[in-house]
């Protein structure tokens, strides 16, 4: 089984670029979705971020205030270092344990924003980089999140540039509202099976 990465800045559409592969009954491991859950759901997590952010980014019914912990984090590039020593090595862990369950597919997809950024690139076989141009993904995720454009710009600040990703990826896909991406999909998808 061929492991294969697919990335993206935030607001590319990898997440509905991953949803297509679904479609052809590729499974998907959706890191930051797993990463949100863990945040919740682990004592161990929830403990050490307590200890790093304080009490206060957990809410009344225990759940992480994301909003809370993406000011601290965006501003500041150690408490951003602190929570991804943290959350990385859980969602590692919790995706191994998931590539397990399908070990009979041809391939899966691991869907990570920041792939290179966080060295997971080395875990796979291959990366797949969802490309979108950087004004369409600011409008994405201002709609998405009901966030300003400060707030995105400080978000997309902590990640690589396309272009940086691009060079090292293996598969490309435009996402510009302008080229489909059905038919992009389905050419990436039959040279992996």
């Amino acid at each position: 089984m061929k492991k294969i990465g697919i990335t993206g800045g935030i607001g590319s559409g990898k997440t509905t670029v991953a949803r297509v592969f679904e479609q052809l009954g590729i499974p998907v491991y959706h890191a930051d979705y797993w990463a949100k859950e863990i945040m919740n759901t682990d004592p161990l997590v929830k403990q050490r971020l307590k200890e790093i952010f304080g009490n206060a980014i957990y809410n009344s019914e225990d759940k992480a205030d994301r909003k809370r912990i993406a000011e601290i984090v965006f501003s500041d590039k150690n408490k951003l270092n602190e929570l991804n020593s943290v959350i990385h090595p859980a969602v590692w862990l919790h995706g191994e344990n998931w590539l397990k369950q399908h070990e009979d597919k041809p391939y899966i997809l691991k869907e990570a924003a920041i792939l290179f950024e966080s060295g997971g690139n080395k875990g796979v076989d291959k990366v797949i980089m969802v490309s979108a141009p950087k004004e369409i993904r600011l409008q994405r995720v201002m709609k998405r999140d009901n966030v300003t454009h400060e707030e995105v710009e400080a978000r997309m600040a902590n990640q690589w540039p396309d272009e940086k990703k691009i060079a090292l990826s293996d598969f490309v896909i435009v996402n510009d509202d302008k080229q489909l991406v059905i038919p992009q999909v389905l050419e990436i998808h039959q040279q992996l099976i």
